[in-house]
């Protein structure tokens, strides 16, 4: 993956090169900067590791490994900087368009705990975006420590109280009200939803009721854009000056987002969709899928893996028995709704899986400017995992999206570095049956044997396992 330098804040910059991440702060804010980093509440949220941890480099040693042929003028601008630190590497960023529901809402849930606790040390939030927060496995962790900025302590104003609500508030509002998915709106809306679109949308009853009247009637009325509704605002004009006010009146709208959030949070019991009950009744008996299992367990547990990509992964169950071995795990699907249960499964359970919505046959785009902003999930992806699963996944990929086998083991082969655990399933299958709608000419070829012959190109069978007749095998192949 090519190396980037962000560019949009001017108070410094980071450089993620390599397995490293670089952060240069301007001049003018390195002793803010150092302060919160040292300070108590600091250490405690990286203990916690809810912040992400940070240490001062020095700038010849850091500079002498950045190959400056590889990067345009924003690298020398970045080199200008007298002060350099280096931020622990989050294993695999992933963005807020490729998260579930419920992710966007405990990463807005952590942006309001960092709000409070840089409070303790006279600190506010500059911004409130969920690009300021990554996932290490199931939990989310605040990255962006430039947004820690010193407040004047009579300010009972939180700055970012508008973006809060237009990046996690108003797309939550809307997955509950219509199941618009957050993950697709801030693909197209990367500074989130305006109250004038919620409001559109909405019937005059709605607009009328909690919680639309506060985040979106109200500010679309008055012409706020999302700011703070009238009540909010005629006490923080009695609080200015008065520190102790200013304070509580802060305490306060944390409590009132907090609310707020909870009027917005995923009603997961009441989600479904095609794929949510598909592992346990769409394909296989209990014994069967119990057998699946065991086969899997078995040969993840013999390679001692320790990073895998479990690819169409549903809720998580095969995620499960690998993060159970000691891997850290990638589990990724299109369907947001078993995307948010494997979640949910993940970090109850506390296991090293980070589940995301994507869809190999369409996978997340790079994006920024010039595309060179945010990596695209191939580009992070490439050659990061020793094990690739792809079970029940085969088949959706052939006849779905027509693609052709080879290009799909050519990019399974670019993911892995040693393994892939992959599911064939015949063209008898009743499944595979219900997909191809009368099209059968199109795979009349796809045999065991052709299957087999085309596997052989790039990987080695080391074994080869039925889980349902011959309807379906499991194989494990290893990496020429």
């Amino acid at each position: 993956m090519r190396s980037a330098v962000s560019f949009r804040d001017p108070d410094g910059s980071v450089l993620c090169t390599g397995e490293r991440v670089i952060r240069s702060v301007a001049p003018h804010r390195v002793t803010e900067f150092t302060t919160f980093v040292g300070s108590e509440t600091a250490r405690d949220l990286v203990a916690a590791e809810t912040l992400i941890a940070t240490r001062e480099v020095p700038l010849p040693e850091t500079t002498a490994q950045i190959d400056p042929e590889r990067h345009d003028h924003l690298l020398q601008s970045f080199l200008l900087c007298n002060r350099l630190f280096e931020h622990d590497r989050v294993p695999f960023p992933s963005y807020p368009y490729e998260w579930a529901a419920e992710m966007l809402c405990e990463a807005a849930r952590l942006t309001l705990d960092m709000a409070e606790a840089a409070l303790n040390e006279g600190y506010g939030l500059k911004d409130a975006t969920p690009f300021n927060v990554l996932f290490k496995g199931p939990n989310p962790v605040f990255i962006d420590l430039l947004s820690f900025v010193r407040r004047e302590p009579g300010d009972a104003t939180w700055l970012p109280y508008a973006q809060f609500v237009r990046m996690f508030v108003l797309p939550l509002l809307a997955f509950r009200a219509w199941g618009a998915k957050p993950h697709e709106l801030l693909a197209t809306r990367p500074h989130g939803l305006e109250p004038e679109e919620v409001y559109a949308r909405c019937s005059w009853l709605q607009r009328l009721r909690s919680p639309f009247l506060s985040a979106v009637s109200l500010p679309t009325w008055l012409g706020r854009s999302g700011g703070y509704p009238a009540h909010v605002s005629t006490q923080l004009s009695a609080a200015h000056g008065d520190v102790e006010k200013a304070r509580f009146i802060l305490r306060a709208q944390f409590r009132s987002l907090r609310k707020l959030l909870r009027q917005v949070e995923p009603e997961s019991k009441r989600a479904n969709s095609m794929w949510s009950g598909y592992s346990s009744t769409m394909s296989y008996s209990p014994a069967e899928f119990e057998n699946k299992q065991q086969i899997v367990r078995r040969w993840l547990y013999a390679s001692t893996t320790k990073a895998v990509l479990d690819i169409g992964c549903n809720t998580g169950a095969f995620s499960e028995i690998a993060a159970k071995l000691g891997a850290a795990v990638v589990a990724v699907d299109s369907d947001p709704v078993v995307v948010g249960r494997a979640w949910k499964r993940a970090r109850q359970e506390r296991l090293n899986v980070l589940p995301l919505v994507v869809d190999l046959a369409h996978p997340t785009p790079a994006t920024g400017w010039g595309n060179g902003e945010n990596a695209s999930f191939l580009d992070r992806a490439a050659g990061r995992f020793d094990a690739v699963m792809m079970l029940a996944v085969l088949h959706h990929l052939l006849v779905t999206e027509r693609v052709p086998l080879p290009s799909i083991l050519e990019l399974a082969a670019s993911l892995t570095r040693r393994d892939l655990i992959l599911e064939y399933v015949d063209r008898e299958d009743p499944l595979f049956q219900q997909l191809l709608r009368g099209r059968d000419a199109l795979h009349r070829g796809f045999t065991k044997e052709s299957f087999e012959n085309t596997c052989q190109q790039q990987f080695t069978i080391v074994e080869k396992q039925p889980v349902k007749g011959d309807l379906r095998t499991l194989y494990l192949l290893r990496k020429k």
